[in-house]
């Protein structure tokens, strides 16, 4: 089974090795038919502390890291 990739912007970097995620996702609501916009933080695994508040991210799903980090940041290289 593929590893799902989401993309997002880095909103905390304060702790070591760790980023703090935000995903935006937009659906149609069932009922009014208006798009809503909708979002989660995600703790995700940044090895080399390279990235910045406000750099926009994918991260990928993997193993449990710790008790909330299930995602690990995928660098460009890796994507391309």
């Amino acid at each position: 089974m593929p590893k799902r990739i989401l993309q997002g912007t880095v909103v905390s970097d304060k702790n070591d090795k760790t980023v703090v995620v935000r995903v935006e996702r937009r659906f149609t609501h069932p009922l009014f038919k208006k798009t809503v916009r909708s979002t989660k933080k995600y703790k995700a695994h940044d090895e080399s502390n390279a990235c910045k508040v406000g750099d926009r991210v994918s991260i990928q799903e993997s193993r449990p890291i710790s008790k909330d980090k299930n995602w690990v940041v995928v660098t460009d290289a890796q994507t391309a």
